[in-house]
């Protein structure tokens, strides 16, 4: 079933890039949308898309969820990898029919993923056959780091942001995952967000907004 999507339109009218939000973990694709209303002023040629996660969620039968995460719902760690497997073959179906249906190549689509959206995004950007634009990755960790270097085809520029008081997904992630990433010859920007918990700061977005920038 294909992922119910929300979309803000380039606001130029003529569209050249697109970025694809990735909301976390219980919640849905519009929760993101509203970051669009501060980019697209920067970035007029730019679409902006915000899948629903393909999963209804445990913890919120209001949101959604790209997979089950143990510790928070109880569930297996062979579901959640067993979830996280059938998320990401979705997710990149998703990416093949958006960059089909908009005529956008791969090399202009990044994906901006919070908390379970980042993770999902680090993990399926490196395995995609197509190297997309480039990665904001907010909040997240990178699963199974371990196997990075094994199984990247692609290696898209990665820009990682976290607070430095996130008691949801620890700061510590930050550090693992760019190590993982810059061992594997990834190029990889990071920022601390000082004094910031389990959320999208000004200077993160900021941060992305120049990412973004600098790539196109």
């Amino acid at each position: 079933m294909p992922l119910k999507n929300h979309v803000v339109q380039a606001l130029s009218g003529k569209s050249d890039s697109l970025v694809v939000f990735l909301h976390g973990y219980g919640a849905d694709g519009a929760d993101l949308l509203n970051l669009a209303d501060s980019l697209k002023i920067h970035l007029p040629n730019t679409i902006f898309m915000s899948p629903d996660a393909p999963n209804k969620s445990t913890m919120n039968p209001f949101g959604y969820e790209w997979f089950p995460i143990p510790r928070l719902d109880g569930s297996s760690l062979e579901n959640a990898k067993k979830g996280r497997d059938e998320a990401t073959k979705e997710l990149n179906l998703f990416l093949n029919e958006i960059n089909e249906n908009t005529g956008i190549p791969f090399e202009r689509i990044f994906l901006f993923g919070f908390s379970q959206g980042c993770m999902m995004s680090l993990h399926l950007a490196p395995r995609k056959n197509e190297k997309i634009a480039g990665v904001i990755g907010i909040a997240g960790m990178l699963m199974q780091p371990e196997l990075l270097e094994k199984e990247a085809v692609q290696k898209p520029p990665i820009l990682l942001v976290h607070g430095d008081e996130d008691d949801v997904v620890p700061y510590e992630e930050l550090n693992i995952a760019a190590d993982t990433l810059v061992k594997a010859n990834f190029e990889v920007y990071t920022l601390t967000s000082k004094g910031a918990g389990h959320s999208i700061t000004e200077d993160g977005l900021r941060a992305a907004l120049q990412f973004i920038k600098n790539i196109l």
